[in-house]
């Protein structure tokens, strides 16, 4: 384990767009073979490689801030307080702006919140938490659980400011979480089916306050944005290795690309970097993959095939 409370691993990256105002929310969609993330300033919902025939960038009639894919082919997106669904254009088809299908309504009676992060855990439920956004700053933004069988179930994890940081083992039973206003990365065990959290304590000391986008990798180590930078943990939370892009701060991150072996960050000012195999803890070992990303069950039958894609470089 090297020293991070002072070294920052800076890189270059391999800058591979620039567009938009950014987000966090960076995924991986298997079916489409790419990343895409929304761009809650700007009302975009980006992609890349762009699928054959299809836009990089769709107009949202609604910000959003969080996604996930769908079994569907469709897309999950958090926007404002709530949560819906839109419907990606076929291959060719005239691009237009999306409208979602609301799915449900969070916290509806408190003006103050929104929904800021979220991903899907290992059983394809949606796994999301709400921030205070009022000047007040108040713990009361909450965690929940979304799915099409159960709707709406609240996790019994401790308030926060804004939450983040929500992540799962490669096995599903345990959670990270965080709050990005404050405080260290928490681990809770979880219970997918029964929306059940037990055991909450912390899992790591952040180096940088504000732990944001986080992902787990296929050696169940945890890599957190924080302060601009990328950390990566072991499994018992010890920090392994700091990264830094040299252009811009960090915002989101991805394994993506064949096998899951392509790690990218998405930059606070819109750039799309891909980092090299080779700043793992060992530098002369490759780091891991990642783990994938299970499509929130949505109800409806798989629209699109697997469709081939480039790596990095090509």
């Amino acid at each position: 384990m090297i020293d991070t409370s002072t070294h920052v691993a800076s890189t270059p990256g391999i800058m591979l767009l620039r567009v938009g105002q950014a987000g966090s929310a960076l995924r991986w969609d298997t079916a489409g073979r790419c990343w895409r993330w929304p761009d809650p300033q700007g009302g975009q919902l980006y992609a890349w490689p762009a699928p054959a025939g299809m836009p990089s960038g769709v107009r949202l009639l609604e910000s959003a801030g969080v996604m996930a894919c769908c079994a569907s082919g469709r897309v999950l997106l958090g926007q404002g307080k709530r949560l819906g669904t839109v419907d990606l254009p076929a291959p060719g088809q005239t691009s237009r702006p999306l409208q979602s299908q609301v799915l449900v309504t969070v916290d509806a009676a408190e003006p103050r919140t929104t929904i800021s992060d979220g991903c899907t855990d290992r059983g394809g439920n949606f796994v999301f938490g709400t921030a205070n956004t009022a000047s007040d700053q108040r713990p009361i933004g909450s965690f929940y659980q979304y799915s099409h069988q159960h709707g709406l179930r609240r996790l019994a994890l401790p308030v926060v400011v804004r939450a983040g940081g929500i992540a799962f083992s490669t096995d599903g039973r345990r959670m990270y979480f965080a709050d990005t206003a404050q405080g260290d990365i928490m681990q809770c065990d979880y219970d997918s089916e029964r929306a059940k959290v037990s055991g909450v304590k912390t899992f790591a000391t952040v180096l940088v306050p504000g732990a944001g986008a986080a992902v787990v990798d296929s050696g169940d180590h945890l890599w957190s944005v924080q302060g601009g930078a990328l950390v990566q943990y072991a499994a018992h939370g010890g920090a392994l290795r700091r990264i830094g892009l040299a252009r811009e701060a960090a915002a989101g991150v991805a394994f993506g690309g064949d096998g899951l072996r392509q790690l990218l960050v998405l930059g606070a000012s819109g750039g799309l970097y891909g980092l090299p195999p080779d700043l793992g803890p060992d530098p002369e070992r490759t780091m891991p993959g990642g783990v994938p990303d299970v499509p929130f069950d949505d109800g409806g039958p798989g629209r699109f095939a697997v469709l081939p894609g480039p790596s990095i470089g090509d």
